[in-house]
């Protein structure tokens, strides 16, 4: 694939840049175990010889493989038979082995949980929700004596409501595979505040789910609250509302609402839903979102290695590099926007042919702008928001800012063969 060649075009300068630390709350949980084991105390009665499916997701959550075992081996201390299957939708190419690798690739497996892992996508329906809206489960689940679910409850990228990302989401899109996932999906994200609540209420009364693991994490991937939610209060839904409140308060997010140009390193589903938390960005895919920085124009780096080339999200910037064109799977990909039903995530941005490439042609598309002294904030991903780097052109703004730290005095960016050199 061509890429521009910048040789041909007037200079595009560029502004000097600043790392600055942004400060939030920091509150966590020390020994996660420990915390789980307490949390399940109360509900772990009445279990013996009782096969449990023990749902986990895609997504890449902090202490997953240290809460997954403390709570396989706290079912069969109370006498079950647990096993694991991947509860993510269409996630990992929508096949048994795909999804069995993403669960893999964060260190959960048979032999590191000493539990199958069953990772079939076979379904069936419980009945349908509304007239032409069925809702499916996977089937390992189904002919388990119990199910339970860890999920994070967090804000969802595409669309608001008293429930969003966690326990019910789990239940519907996860728990449902890739034909529930995309059964529901087909009702499109305006319906989501409405349809998922009302779904894992079906499941939930249809089914044996026993309780959910709820986890709220802190802006610095950590993890800060353990909370088991019982059949009941997933009925009832006020504990994940409470807990969706909670994560909202203390998620990571930019602390500058107004700039020209984003710059993200890498994207990935490891990070979130779209690549990359339009929470953070607000680089929505849908029109049920609108928060979040203004600003003029975004460019991507890289795919993360644990997406596995899926790059749902790209579509949302202006400009890419090369080398993350050359890595999209784009079946993997393909399939999450299929199921999704949302094809602007998929969409292929400008491609340059290196980083330097991008951020210079990202520069240029602004308007409005004298030269070289654009504003552009660049994170690493959204996931850790911590150090930061800033244009100069910020740093009065950052100075003036009570959570932000400057650490370094101002510099040049330099490049090496494309490749960004900061000067500290």
């Amino acid at each position: 694939m061509e890429s521009l060649d910048l040789k041909l075009f007037a200079d595009i300068p560029l502004p000097r840049f600043v790392k600055v630390k942004q400060h939030f709350k920091q509150e966590r949980i020390d020994n996660v175990p420990e915390e789980v084991k307490t949390q399940l105390v109360p509900h772990l009665t009445d279990l013996q010889g009782k096969t449990i499916a023990i749902g986990v997701g895609s997504r890449g959550i902090a202490n997953i493989k240290e809460i997954t075992k403390t709570l396989v081996d706290e079912l069969i201390a109370a006498g079950a038979k647990p096993f694991i299957i991947p509860t993510m939708g269409s996630h990992g190419g929508a096949t048994a082995s795909g999804q069995a690798g993403v669960l893999a690739s964060y260190g959960i497996t048979p032999e590191s949980m000493g539990v199958p892992v069953d990772a079939s996508m076979e379904v069936a329906s419980i009945g349908e929700l509304e007239p032409g809206l069925p809702i499916y489960v996977a089937q390992s689940a189904l002919q388990a004596d119990g199910i339970v679910v860890i999920t994070r409850v967090k804000a969802h990228t595409a669309f608001r409501g008293p429930i969003e990302s966690g326990v019910a989401k789990m239940l519907t899109i996860g728990l449902g595979k890739q034909i529930g996932a995309d059964s529901l999906h087909h009702q499109g994200f305006g319906r989501f505040a409405e349809l998922i609540p009302k779904g894992a209420q079906m499941i939930v009364e249809n089914t044996k789910v026993l309780f959910a693991l709820g986890i709220v994490e802190n802006a610095y991937e950590q993890t800060y609250k353990i909370e088991v939610l019982s059949r009941a209060d997933i009925l009832a839904m006020e504990k994940e509302m409470a807990l969706l409140e909670e994560s909202k308060r203390i998620m990571g997010r930019l602390l500058f609402p107004e700039f020209d140009v984003l710059v993200i390193e890498e994207i990935g589903k490891n990070i979130s839903g779209e690549g990359q938390d339009p929470n953070v960005t607000g680089l929505y895919i849908t029109k049920y979102c609108n928060d979040g920085p203004r600003f003029q124009k975004s460019a991507i780096f890289s795919l993360s290695e644990e997406t596995h080339g899926n790059a749902n999200g790209v579509g949302v910037v202006d400009v890419v590099t090369q080398n993350l064109f050359d890595n999209i799977d784009f079946i993997a990909t393909y399939t999450n926007s299929f199921t999704s039903t949302e094809v602007l995530p998929v969409k292929i941005p400008m491609v340059a042919g290196n980083k330097e490439d991008a951020l210079r042609i990202v520069v240029k598309a602004c308007n409005g702008v004298d030269r070289g002294k654009h504003r552009i904030v660049w994170i690493k991903n959204t996931l850790e928001l911590e150090e930061i780097v800033i244009s100069e052109t910020l740093l009065e703004k950052a100075q003036a800012h009570s959570q932000i730290e400057i650490l370094t005095q101002a510099g040049e960016l330099t490049f090496n063969q494309g490749e960004p050199i900061f000067p500290w």
